[in-house]
């Protein structure tokens, strides 16, 4: 009996792979059937040596790994020639003549892969007649081999997972440590254009009591729980029956992430998550994308940003969100982009992911890429370079903003900082030049957080020495970051003396924390009582316990002080 590996490299260690678990679920009784999970980081050398006792090696592929997997199989292969290499997944299963042509490659499933896997291994060697298989024969001393692709037109109904765990041949301590993912649905009713989700319109339900079962499996067991429908919320009253059994069921420190298209959040949904659902429970990802209905029509997308806007606010007391948008998309010329940009950023969302527009193998955008004059880089993950709406230095320029909000804005670096530029300035403009002196300065991956600091007083100091409240966002920012006095990088605060007098006088715990008092041109007070910044002249007490980050205790308007 053939042995079969079935395997992936997961991007990174906290990741599970529910393909490889679901194929290996289907066919468990297959005998000589393992799986084994690796990282695009793992060694070459280990990944070689652990199929060396296999037959077959088939590895799960996504735009993460393919490059990493094809060097992968490149080595198990000339290593043990003897081992077949069976490759699927979306990223092979479109444009896969350059990857069959691969001496190393000989097989490659396409499209969903329940049907085709399960006839693969229960046929093995004979393989002749799995459907949707690619596969080479060798006549007449030919060392190429003749490709042939067995297309047929088979559907797996998910209604097969009926009492299937695909988690239950993990070890079950092992869950809480990594990131759990489950699917409740397969299809997508929307035809994004940029989207692998588009080509397969029909919205397909797994039977709910196992849905429920695996769910409280996971719950039970893991920390860390995503959902991989693309629009989890498409049914409203399936989307509140699964939310109340969360309820019902969920442990201390699970998470749950859903997908969702906020612009038709039924309201009874934002009326049950406003009453019932405990803050930091649930996390929303929002695919935003562009505020530009042009754009969004040329790629066949719909929404209402107003509509959008008002969900978040309604909810953003209760889930944290984590909102997209794409650069780069049709009609969408920079001065477009910096008003998706700016108009999303005032919705001051936890983590904005600005992502660059990628060509996906079978995607209708890479299809009409010349439409629009696009180039994009020919190696994964297929990112833009040029089009006609944004050209090369500005999608470079772009790249520097996007870094600058990642460190300080998705880090919670200086977001007292950016809020205020966001009410008063451009945001778009201050992350753009503070993200190209940061490049100037240095690396993009090599920095510490002195650095970044230092980075963002030096861009203030040049561009807003004008504004005061500019440079005490950035004292509020830099004091409460660390949970320790940090060092000095320049701005105002009191010096030692007067701050230990100060402590004195106002019965401060001088023994057991430390201080620092920072003069400052707006009413903190005010700031963090009703969210408005009122200039003042004003001083802030931070206060660090080495246990928490710095604290603002009080300011001279909560409270009348010595001042020395």
């Amino acid at each position: 009996m053939s042995k079969i590996l079935l395997s992936t490299l997961n991007a990174k260690y906290i990741h599970l792979n529910l393909a490889i678990r679901i194929l290996y679920d289907l066919n468990k009784d297959r005998e000589g059937l393992s799986w084994h999970e690796f990282t695009i980081k793992s060694p070459v050398e280990e990944i070689v040596d652990h199929c060396a006792g296999f037959d077959v090696i088939c590895f799960s592929c996504y735009i993460w790994n393919i490059t990493p997997t094809l060097k992968a199989a490149e080595a198990i292969k000339a290593k043990h020639p003897h081992i077949k290499i069976l490759l699927g997944g979306p990223e092979v299963s479109y444009e896969w003549e350059q990857v069959i042509a691969h001496p190393w490659i000989d097989y490659i499933i396409v499209g969903e892969g329940e049907i085709p896997f399960t006839e693969f291994v229960q046929n093995y060697p004979l393989i002749n007649n799995v459907p949707n298989l690619i596969y080479k024969t060798y006549e007449n001393g030919n060392t190429d081999g003749h490709i042939h692709y067995n297309k047929q037109d088979v559907g797996f109904d998910v209604k097969e997972f009926e009492n299937r765990n695909p988690y239950q041949y993990d070890d079950p301590t092992t869950l809480a440590h990594k990131v759990s993912y489950i699917e409740t649905s397969r299809g997508c009713p929307y035809k994004c254009s940029f989207c692998l989700a588009s080509l397969d319109n029909k919205v397909r339900y797994l039977p709910m009591q196992t849905i429920k079962d695996n769910l409280l499996y996971l719950m039970q067991h893991g920390r860390v729980i995503k959902f991989l429908d693309r629009t989890f919320n498409i049914k409203k009253d399936f989307t509140l029956e699964l939310f109340q059994f969360i309820l019902d069921h969920h442990r201390p420190g699970n998470v749950f992430q859903f997908e969702i298209t906020a612009d038709i959040v039924h309201p009874d949904i934002i009326a049950f998550i406003n009453e019932k659902v405990p803050t930091g429970l649930f996390r929303f990802e929002i695919g935003i994308q562009t505020v530009n209905q042009q754009s969004n029509l040329e790629v066949s997308r719909k929404q209402n940003f107003e509509k959008t806007s008002k969900v978040i606010k309604a909810l953003d007391d209760r889930i944290e969100m984590h909102l997209d948008l794409i650069v780069g998309l049709p009609l969408e010329y920079w001065n477009d982009l910096k008003f998706s940009f700016e108009s999303v950023f005032k919705l001051f969302p936890p983590e904005l992911q600005l992502g660059f527009l990628k060509f996906l193998k079978g995607t209708p955008v890479r299809e009409k890429y010349e439409q629009y004059g696009y180039v994009f880089d020919p190696m994964p993950p297929y990112q833009i370079i040029k089009s006609n709406f944004l050209s090369e230095e500005e999608l470079h320029a772009v790249t520097l903003l996007e870094h600058a909000l990642e460190v300080y804005w998705n880090k919670k670096r200086a977001c007292h900082t950016l809020r205020y530029i966001t009410g008063n300035y451009s945001i778009f403009d201050f992350l753009l030049g503070l993200g190209k002196l940061f490049a100037q300065k240095h690396s993009l991956h090599r920095y510490n957080i002195n650095d970044v600091y230092a980075v963002l007083k030096t861009f203030i100091d040049e561009n807003h020495s004008d504004d005061p409240v500019v440079s005490s966002m950035l004292a509020l920012d830099y004091y409460t970051y660390f949970t320790v006095k940090p060092k000095d990088i320049g701005l105002v605060i009191w010096d030692k003396k007067t701050t230990s007098q100060f402590t004195i006088n106002n019965n401060l715990n001088h023994h057991k924390n430390r201080y620092v008092v920072i003069p400052v041109a707006f009413q903190p007070s005010v700031y963090f009582s009703q969210n408005l910044v009122t200039p003042a002249e004003d001083i802030m007490v931070i206060e660090y316990n080495n246990r928490e980050k710095g604290t603002c205790l009080f300011s001279l308007t909560t409270k009348a002080h010595t001042i020395i």
